[in-house]
């Protein structure tokens, strides 16, 4: 048998085909006996590199900018206002914040925000993960049918059936009641949710459910003990998604609650911002108070946010 050709290493390769702009591969070492070791590795042109986090980083810029220049003029006078928009604070007047949150009743619509986004996350993971888990892993008569059933409340627009839950809502008396802000956030956000549990439930390996019935678990310890320790990602993906929707929900706040005493954040903002609509530096700290608590979930669970979602798309 004619032993390969001896190639000596550090010998020049050729150039790839389709020219130099094509990424080219890092060759291993070569022995004596023309074997080369190590598997070839791409290496991406740096100018494509370059290209690509000049990209990010115009996006990233484009989307920051607006919303730290409204954080910033929050900090601003009247008189630093009309010196220009995007320059900096001479001085910092955290006072503006002191004075939106006491004027704008801040303090209450905050709290009211927490009693209603707790329950709203809380009980929409777990009724999502029971039944993302349900379907993934029994079929059943209608199963298929109920899923998709289940669906329509991603298909059907909210505002189609916002007057007629007043009016069911109206009928049950609880109007101008945390219920009526919770209840239905919850029954919104369990369709989603159950569509994202069943797609991970599906990725998971069969024999690890296989493993736990041999144990003796049940499906219930099998979902507890085996597959949400996995799931944990997935999981916090979808709480940091039900608790930026329930933050931000205005239409159902503003047509089901009238008492001051029961409105959101999102709802309070809109009336602070008709009744200050010439302040523009009271404006900017009252957005600023509530865009904040977003930002800081987002910023705490960036990493695992970003895991769920990558792993969402990998395994889809």
């Amino acid at each position: 048998m004619t032993p390969p050709p001896r190639v000596e290493e550090g010998t020049s390769t050729p150039e790839p085909r389709g020219g130099p702009g094509v990424a080219r591969r890092r060759r291993g070492p070569v022995s004596t006996a023309g074997v080369r070791f190590g598997a070839d590795a791409p290496v991406t042109p740096y100018w494509r590199v370059a290209a690509g986090y000049g990209v990010l980083l115009l996006m990233a810029f484009v989307s920051l900018y607006p919303v730290v220049t409204i954080w910033i003029t929050g900090f601003k006078t009247d008189a630093e206002l009309l010196m220009g928009f995007f320059a900096l604070p001479e001085t910092w007047h955290p006072e503006n914040f002191v004075t939106a949150w006491n004027t704008g009743h801040f303090g209450t619509f905050f709290a009211n925000s927490v009693i209603v986004v707790v329950p709203v996350v809380l009980v929409s993971l777990v009724l999502s993960t029971l039944a993302g888990f349900g379907f993934a892993r029994w079929r059943f008569r209608g199963s298929t049918l109920i899923f998709f059933v289940l669906l329509l409340g991603l298909m059907v627009p909210f505002e189609g059936v916002i007057i007629p839950l007043y009016y069911y809502m109206k009928a049950l008396g609880l109007l101008n009641s945390y219920w009526a802000l919770i209840l239905p956030q919850i029954g919104m956000s369990v369709a989603f949710g159950t569509f994202w549990m069943r797609a991970f439930f599906l990725t998971a390996e069969p024999e690890l459910l296989d493993a736990a019935a041999v144990d003796g678990a049940n499906p219930l310890q099998a979902l507890v003990r085996v597959m949400l320790p996995l799931a944990g990602p997935a999981l916090l993906t979808l709480g940091v998604l039900f608790f930026t929707w329930t933050w931000n929900e205005f239409l159902l706040a503003l047509v089901l609650v009238s008492d001051t005493s029961v409105r959101t954040l999102p709802v309070g903002l809109g009336f602070f911002v008709g009744q200050h609509s010439a302040d523009v530096t009271l404006l900017a700290a009252g957005a600023t108070i509530v865009s904040v608590p977003i930002v800081i979930v987002f910023i705490v669970f960036q990493r695992n946010f970003i895991r769920g979602m990558v792993g969402g798309a990998l395994k889809g």
